[in-house]
């Protein structure tokens, strides 16, 4: 029978090998996947019936923009602050994360449908040994209106002390924060079209 620090010993070994750190690389722990969503890494809807689920939090507004640079896997870069002049949404997503990848056509569908007064910004948190994989995770899902920039380091994550994914952060067009949800959401709702419609 375990004694209790054993029985605490354990539980946090479990606890951060789902958080994915990788002490042998030496990168930064990776965020744990939301637990909102019952679906399978793949799925196109949650399992079960389920309904993707979060917590806004708007401690954070007013915050600015962090002077980030993305790259993708061809090597381009950008700067957050490039985006300025429209709202934002930045989603901090992996490949990996269950909740993450239902949500990835809704937000594809947004970008489809206000891509021209919305910049949807999709960042993936994958370690550098799949972040490769991650433009032809997207076109796989029938994601094309979604660019496969990358955060291999977790700066962002690190930045916004992200501990679960997905989280979504929205900007206004000044580089204003106004809100961060934390946990999977259903993009094309009309609650969503609420939430957006704050960045004036």
């Amino acid at each position: 029978m375990l004694s209790s620090r054993s029985l605490k010993i354990a539980v946090l070994g479990l606890t951060v090998a789902i958080a994915g750190c990788n002490r042998e690389s030496g990168e930064k722990a990776q965020p744990q996947a939301s637990a909102s969503a019952g679906a399978a890494a793949g799925d196109e809807k949650p399992a079960g019936g389920e309904t993707l689920s979060g917590t806004i939090d708007r401690s954070h507004k007013g915050s600015d923009m962090p002077d980030f640079t993305l790259t993708d896997q061809s090597g381009k870069q950008t700067k957050l602050a490039s985006f300025k002049g429209k709202p934002l949404l930045v989603n901090l997503w992996a490949t990996w994360c269950a909740p993450c990848v239902v949500e990835l056509p809704m937000l594809d569908k947004l970008a489809e449908t206000r891509g021209a007064e919305l910049k949807v910004l999709t960042v993936s948190q994958d370690m550098p040994t799949t972040a490769n994989n991650v433009a032809s995770f997207l076109t796989g899902k029938g994601a094309t209106h979604l660019e496969p920039w990358l955060d291999p380091k977790n700066d962002l994550a690190a930045h916004y002390e992200v501990t679960t994914l997905p989280t979504t952060i929205y900007y206004d067009a000044a580089g204003k924060e106004l809100w961060r949800y934390v946990g999977g959401h259903d993009w094309t709702s009309a609650e969503a079209a609420q939430m957006l419609a704050e960045a004036k």
